[in-house]
């Protein structure tokens, strides 16, 4: 499986340099994650609950930070073992790209190979199970990111009617107002 994606992150990058950083926020953001803890400089272990598809297990793997170039990539290794449903291994490529005073954009490349009962749940349902977990993550990162740096969240596009609707609606509030 490989996954390749960027996010814009609402901080700059400095700021989500330390994000990623930060195992308490890491693990708030990851997706079934019940613990990480660290074993040596830029190793840890990870505890987490996974689902992809029918499988769900409690993986219990290792990660290791290389290739840090602060405040701009990293490399992550990891690899982990769910007991009968099986095991995975991979890496990703994490690059930060300042895109102005409060903007981050967040490239980044996962690589990773499962095997097991995983590995026969077939290859679709695990990549649409990384992608929700994905998601899921950026979703989380970017909420806790807006809390620790006070950033307003975007607002809502706002939409003007068209059209014939639009005259008629503008009619009915000049009569009535």
């Amino acid at each position: 499986m490989e996954l390749t994606q960027q996010q814009s992150l609402p901080v700059s990058q400095a700021q989500a340099w330390e994000a990623l950083n930060d195992i308490t926020l890491l693990q708030a953001a990851i997706p079934g994650c019940e613990g990480i803890t660290p074993t040596g400089d830029n190793q840890y272990e990870v505890l987490v609950l996974a689902a992809i598809g029918p499988v769900k297990a409690k993986f219990k793997g290792k990660l290791q930070l290389e290739n840090l170039q602060a405040p701009t990539s990293y490399t992550i290794r990891f690899e982990g073992q769910g007991g009968a449903a099986g095991h995975g291994k991979g890496s990703a490529d994490i690059r930060l790209e300042a895109n102005g005073p409060r903007e981050t954009v967040l490239h980044y490349t996962a690589k990773a190979s499962v095997g097991g009962k995983i590995a026969q749940i077939g290859s679709r349902l695990v990549d649409m199970a990384a992608q929700k977990m994905a998601t899921e993550f950026f979703d989380k990162f970017k909420a806790a990111l807006q809390e620790r740096y006070q950033v307003a969240p975007e607002p809502a596009p706002v939409t003007a009617p068209q059209g014939l609707f639009a005259r008629i609606a503008a009619w009915f509030k000049r009569l009535f107002g």
